[in-house]
């Protein structure tokens, strides 16, 4: 911002020629008109249209002009309309009078003039400025992210005022008053919100900083957004924090809660059964204890692998592979589970292939059909088709069980959730949707759900067909 001064110098350079010719041209052509009826005019009269042209070259021109603009026109009413004409000397005292009256309240009037356009303009500048305020603020602090509108905030001060270097520094020392250092070339500025200093307004400048009391006024308006973004940033973590603890300790609870019943049960069975061989039961027992075991051993595996996922430790590597093996594969290892369950086959007269891990293709599509024979009528079939729609391949693992309510749609992958009304004796702990969605979104597919029509549910595993470009599909 300038003074009020410089903003007068810099006014008059840059008010352009043809305002001064237009304005002197008027003095002119009013100077000539008057002459015309010079008998009719008094020397009220000349004064007072001078006195317009005057008024009239102060609010185009500015000062500068006001004043030349009276002073032409001092010497023209003396030399056309004060006796003896055509002459600067003045016979009557009396027209001294006038001619000073005239000098005087010209230059008042262009005086005024000028003070009421120059807070004119400063009020038009206040305002654009209370503008740019608001406009950064709710461009800033509704950021979607907080850090960007603090750098935007932090871009914004280093714009306006022109400086090589603008930051705000959060862990540095407290700064109890502004201190500028090095001849004025480094200002810190500490930012304030409700008494409490969160940050340091660094700003560094090897031309000198400059501040006027306008630009100074400027910086404790933008330090203050940028105090409330460092704020902003501060509460954001502390939520994300806090968010992260909750679903923590709710994991953690889902955890024990699951672990302490799943754990016991195969463990009781393995130590009752294990009693009763000691005391000379049926050797053949022993099958019961390795099938114990392999619960155990699954749902170890199944929490290892949840891990995995949600530490992002899983990186994949697609591979074309075909539909028909990962299908067969899949009603092969899930044999047992299924029992005598019927699976109907509804695919295409095409061969397709698509881009996946076998292996941790295998493992989500023999996950939904556990689900499906869990939650679904033993009398049922449980249908799987096999679609290809453009660049997406999809194995939907269809039931007629009781589906899922609609609030339940995406917490059913949820780890350790079960929906309500879950029988107890469905075995399983409540981690199967999630590693199968985990593992497909790792390898750029999905897992979603959807109701089916006639009642039951839907579970849909789609990968990108080897055809098409290797990216994720949408969630």
């Amino acid at each position: 911002m300038r003074s009020a001064d410089a903003r007068e110098t810099a006014d008059s350079r840059s008010t352009p020629l043809r305002t001064w010719v237009l304005w002197f041209a008027a003095l002119v052509t009013l100077t000539v008109a008057m002459v015309a009826a010079r008998s009719f005019l008094d020397k009220a009269h000349v004064a007072l249209l001078y006195l317009l042209v005057v008024l009239g070259a102060s609010s185009a021109g500015g000062r500068t002009l006001g004043f030349s603009v009276s002073a032409a026109g001092f010497l023209l009413f003396n030399f056309f309309f004060l006796p003896p004409l055509g002459t600067l000397t003045v016979a009557h005292p009396l027209d001294l009078l006038v001619l000073a009256t005239f000098v005087v309240t010209s230059v008042v009037a262009a005086q005024l003039m000028y003070r009421a356009n120059r807070e004119a303009s400063e009020a038009h500048d206040r305002a654009a400025e209370i503008d740019r305020l608001a406009a950064l603020g709710a461009e800033t602090l509704n950021a979607a992210d907080a850090r960007d509108g603090l750098r935007a905030i932090v871009g914004v001060i280093q714009s306006i005022l022109r400086v090589e270097y603008c930051e705000v520094v959060e862990e540095l020392p407290s700064v109890a008053e502004a201190t500028v250092s090095d001849r004025e070339r480094e200002l810190l500025l500490p930012l304030r919100v409700r008494d409490n200093t969160v940050g340091v307004l660094q700003i560094e400048d090897s031309r000198g900083l400059n501040l006027t009391p306008e630009r100074r006024r400027l910086l404790d308006a933008l330090a203050y957004y940028a105090a409330l973004g460092v704020e902003r940033v501060r509460l954001t973590e502390a939520a994300e924090r806090a968010e992260a603890q909750r679903r923590m300790e709710s994991l953690r609870s889902a955890l024990l809660t699951s672990v302490s019943h799943d754990l016991r049960t195969p463990l009781t069975s393995i130590k009752g059964i294990a009693h009763e061989i000691a005391d000379g039961g049926d050797p053949r027992a022993a099958e019961e204890i390795e099938a114990a075991a392999d619960r155990l051993n699954t749902l170890i595996g199944d929490m290892l692998e949840l891990s995995r996922i949600q530490a992002g430790a899983v990186r994949m590597s697609p591979a074309v592979e075909t539909i028909d093996d990962l299908i067969g594969a899949a009603l092969r290892q899930a044999r047992s589970l299924l029992k005598d369950r019927f699976v109907a086959i509804d695919g295409t007269e095409e061969l397709l292939s698509g881009r996946f891990v076998f292996t941790d293709a295998l493992r989500i599509l023999v996950n939904l059909l556990e689900n499906a024979a869990k939650y679904s009528p033993l009398d049922t079939p449980i249908d799987l088709r096999v679609r290809r729609d453009g660049a997406v391949i999809s194995l939907a693992v269809m039931d007629r069980g009781p589906g899922v309510p609609e609030s339940e749609h995406e917490r059913i992958f949820e780890p350790f959730y079960r929906p309500p009304g879950t029988p107890a004796d469905a075995g399983g702990t409540g981690l199967g949707l999630s590693i199968a969605r985990g593992l497909a979104e790792a390898q750029g597919g999905r897992v979603r759900y959807e109701p089916r029509d006639g009642g039951g549910a839907a579970f849909i595993f789609e990968v990108r067909a080897a055809d098409t470009p290797n990216e994720p599909l949408g969630s």
